[in-house]
């Protein structure tokens, strides 16, 4: 079985285009802005090859390519500050924001960067809260809070 990031490469090879060096270049700047940064390959199905996904605590973001655009997908996003303005779609949803990068237009790679780091640490920031128990000390039959670490998802 083929790694994500060779999908990815293979996406890229594949589209030959601006869209190619578009995915290639946004792909540069998500690892530059965060390196633990992972890629998956997810919703492939009989109809659609499959997207690349980028996540580090759970979805920051896609990279679709479609005929016209190259989009971003924040899976987070509305719950993102964007003041930059790099957000110009899906801008009606409660939950996802989406960046459209058409053919010739450049990304602001700094805001970019800090939405990026953003969404990581809105994803990071239900992952580290620690969970309580509650124990009966048998011998008082009083109850203590101990703190837990939750339990990393592999």
């Amino acid at each position: 079985m083929e790694s994500a990031s060779a999908f990815i490469d293979w996406k890229i090879k594949e589209l030959g285009d601006w869209r190619g060096k578009t995915l290639a270049k946004v792909r540069d700047i998500i690892h530059q802005a965060d390196p633990e940064i992972v890629e998956e390959w997810k919703w492939a199905r009989a109809t659609s090859p499959g997207t690349p996904v980028f996540s580090h605590g759970g979805i920051v973001c896609t990279g679709e390519t479609y005929k016209n655009v190259v989009k971003m997908t924040f899976a987070k996003g509305a719950a993102l500050k964007d003041p930059s303005g790099l957000f110009n779609s899906s801008l009606e949803g409660n939950v996802r924001r989406a960046i459209d990068i058409h053919e010739g237009e450049r990304v602001d790679e700094a805001a970019l960067k800090d939405l990026i780091r953003a969404a990581v640490a809105l994803n990071l920031q239900g992952k580290n809260k620690v969970t309580h128990e509650l124990k009966k000390n048998k011998a008082t039959n009083s109850t203590k809070f101990t703190a837990k670490p939750k339990p990393k998802n592999k």
